[in-house]
C-alpha cells in the first residue's frame, strides 16, 4: 500500500492520467474515475490530484492547484501535492476557508476556489484550484473529491504517525540501553548527542557541559573531521555568551530553520561547524540543566516539523534520566573509590598502609619468583621523633610525619612502595630487580634525607632514621620472613646507631 505524497512541478505529466472521452460529462467522468481508481490502492495526494487535472481542465479550466495538509500540531498549511505555478496569493486564499463554518460551501475568490478537506468531522487540509470557469463546478462534484482527498491524506498523516512512534520508540530504547551502561555525565552526554544526531539525521551533533558557574568544562562533536579539537577553546567560557544558550534555558528545545536569521557568536559550536539549521536541546537533571545537545545541517535550511519538536522533547526529558542515572553510578564508584583509598592507605600521610604493602609485597615476590627476579624490603624507624612529639606536641608530630612521607616519596621510583606501618615506622618496597648495592644505596639516600632538618611551624627540627633491609631471594623466600629479616636489620641499625642521624643495615640470614 503505497501512502507517499509529493508536489509536482508545473509542466509534468502522470503517465497514467487518464484523459477523459469528449462525448462524456467530464465531471461525471471524474467521479467514475475516482472510484475505479480508489479502490485499487491508496494513492498519494499527487496521485488523486494528477488524475483529476484533465476532467477539471476541461470542465473549469482549471491552470493550478495545490493541495495542502493541515499540520494538527502546528496549524500550519503545508503545500503537499501541486500542479502547475503557485501563486503569491495562493496560501492566503487557503486560509480564508477557517473563518467560515466547516460545512460551507467553497470559498471563491476571483480564479481561486478554496474547498476544505474534512473526514469524520476533522479538518486535514485544503484543496485550492486556480482556473477560468470553477463555478461550473458541482457540489456532487467537489464533494466526493474533496472526501477522497481527505482520506487520502488522512491515510498519509497515520503512515507518518506510524513511522514517527517506530521511529522515535526506536530511538529512546537504544538510548537506554546504551545510556544506562555509561558510568559518568560525560558518557551519558557523549550517547545523547550521537544517539540525537542519528534521530534527527544531521550532519553533526555537539555537546557542551558546563558547571555551577555556567562555564563550559567539556565539549564533544560527532561528525567533525578534527574531533573535538577545534572546540577545545570554549572550555572555561561562559555558555551565557552564546545566544543559544539563552533561547533554551528555561529547559525547552530550540528548533531553528535558518541560522541566517538567528545571532551567532565566532568561534562558537554553530560557526564552527557552519550549520545553517539546527536544534538545540538542553540537557537537563535532577539539578537544572548541566549542559546542551546541538544537532544541525550545513547543507542548507531545513523546516523542522511538528514531529521534530515532539522528538526533542523526548529526548530532553529521557536524556535526564540517562544523565541522572549516570550521575548516580558515577557518584557510586566515587564512594567506593574512596572507601578502597580508606581502607589500604594512611588517613593522616596519604601512604599506603599495611594491608596495601602486604598485597604488593607478595604480588612482587610472586613476580619475582617467575621470571628469576628481585625483591628489596626495607623498613624504617624514626629516631627523635618521640623528642618533637612530646615537646611540640603531637600536631607537630603530625606535620612532621607528612613531611618525611614527602621525602621517602622523593627516594624511589614510581613502581616502588612507600608505607606507613604505624607511629613513625615506614616500609619501603624496592620492585624494579634491585641487588644489594641498589637496597644500600636507597637506604642510604633515605637516611641523608632524614639528617635534613624540617621546618615545622617556623621551627627547625632535626631527626634521623634507621633502616633495614632484606632481600628476595637471597634472604628469604617469601614475603613473611623477607618481613621479619628487614626489622630484625632494622633494629641491629638502629641499636648499632651512636648519634640521630642514624644508618642502614642487612639483614643475612643464618645457615
Amino acid at each position: 500500500m503505497s501512502v507517499s505524497s509529493g508536489v509536482r512541478p508545473a509542466g509534468a505529466v502522470l503517465g497514467t492520467s487518464v484523459v477523459p472521452d469528449a462525448t462524456d460529462d467530464p465531471q461525471d467522468a471524474l467521479l467514475a474515475g475516482l472510484v475505479a481508481f480508489m479502490t485499487k490502492d491508496t494513492p498519494s495526494a499527487q496521485h488523486v490530484l494528477d488524475l483529476a487535472e484533465p476532467f477539471l481542465q476541461q470542465a473549469a479550466g482549471l491552470t493550478a492547484a495545490t493541495v495542502y495538509e493541515l499540520d494538527s500540531e502546528t496549524g500550519l498549511l503545508n503545500p503537499t501535492a501541486r500542479l502547475g505555478p503557485a501563486g503569491g496569493r495562493d496560501l492566503l486564499t487557503a486560509g480564508k476557508v477557517f473563518r467560515m463554518a466547516a460545512g460551507a460551501a467553497p470559498l471563491v475568490d476571483g480564479d481561486r476556489m478554496a474547498i476544505r478537506l474534512r473526514i469524520g468531522g476533522q479538518t486535514v487540509g485544503v484543496l485550492l484550484l486556480t482556473g477560468a470557469d470553477l463555478t461550473v463546478l458541482r457540489p456532487e462534484t467537489l464533494s466526493p473529491l474533496a472526501l477522497h482527498f481527505a482520506t487520502t491524506l488522512q491515510g498519509i498523516a497515520a503512515e507518518k504517525q506510524r513511522q514517527f512512534l517506530s521511529h522515535s520508540s526506536a530511538t529512546i530504547r537504544k538510548l537506554f540501553e546504551e545510556g544506562m551502561k555509561a558510568t559518568s555525565v560525560e558518557a551519558a552526554g557523549r550517547i545523547l548527542v550521537t544517539n540525537s544526531a542519528e534521530a534527527f539525521r544531521t550532519d553533526f551533533g555537539a555537546l557542551c557541559l558546563i558547571d555551577g558557574g555556567l562555564l563550559i568544562r567539556y565539549v564533544h562533536t560527532v561528525g567533525m573531521p578534527d574531533g573535538d579539537a577545534r572546540f577545545n577553546h570554549l572550555i572555561g567560557t561562559s555558555a551565557t555568551v552564546f545566544p543559544i544558550w539563552r533561547a533554551i534555558s528555561e529547559g525547552q528545545p530550540a528548533l531553528i530553520t535558518d541560522s541566517g536569521q538567528t545571532a551567532i557568536v565566532p568561534g562558537g559550536f554553530i560557526h564552527g561547524m557552519d550549520l545553517k539549521s539546527y536544534i538545540a536541546i538542553p540537557m537537563m537533571s535532577a539539578q537544572g540543566c548541566v549542559g546542551m545537545i546541538l544537532c544541525g545541517n550545513a547543507g542548507g535550511s531545513r523546516d523542522w516539523t511538528s514531529r521534530d519538536r515532539i522528538l526533542a522533547d523526548q529526548l530532553s526529558v529521557e536524556g535526564a534520566l540517562i544523565v541522572d542515572s549516570a550521575g548516580m553510578r558515577q557518584a557510586a564508584q566515587a564512594h567506593v573509590a574512596q572507601l578502597s583509598h580508606q581502607a589500604f592507605h594512611d588517613s593522616l600521610t596519604g601512604l599506603p598502609n599495611r594491608s596495601y604493602l602486604l598485597e604488593r609485597a607478595q604480588q612482587a615476590v610472586e613476580t619475582a619468583a617467575s621470571t628469576a627476579g628481585r625483591v628489596a624490603l626495607m623498613l624504617l624507624d624514626l629516631n627523635g621523633f618521640k623528642e618533637v612529639n612530646d615537646t611540640a606536641g603531637h600536631a607537630a608530630g603530625d606535620a612532621l610525619l607528612q613531611q618525611v612521607a614527602k621525602r621517602l616519596l622523593g627516594t624511589v621510583r614510581d613502581n616502588d612502595v612507600v608505607s606507613r606501618l604505624g607511629g613513625d615506622e615506614f616500609a619501603i618496597l624496592l620492585t624494579h630487580d634491585p641487588d644489594e648495592d641498589v637496597a644500600m644505596r636507597v637506604a642510604t639516600r633515605i637516611v641523608d634525607r632524614l639528617r635534613e632538618p624540617f621546618a615545622i611551624d617556623g621551627a627547625e627540627v632535626r631527626i634521623g632514621g634507621s633502616v633495614g633491609f632484606a632481600l628476595y631471594p637471597e634472604d628469604a623466600g617469601a614475603y613473611e620472613p623477607l618481613m621479619r629479616g628487614a626489622d630484625t636489620a632494622m633494629y641491629e641499625a638502629k641499636r648499632d646507631t651512636k648519634h640521630l642521624g642514624g644508618g642502614s643495615r642487612r639483614w643475612r640470614p643464618v645457615n
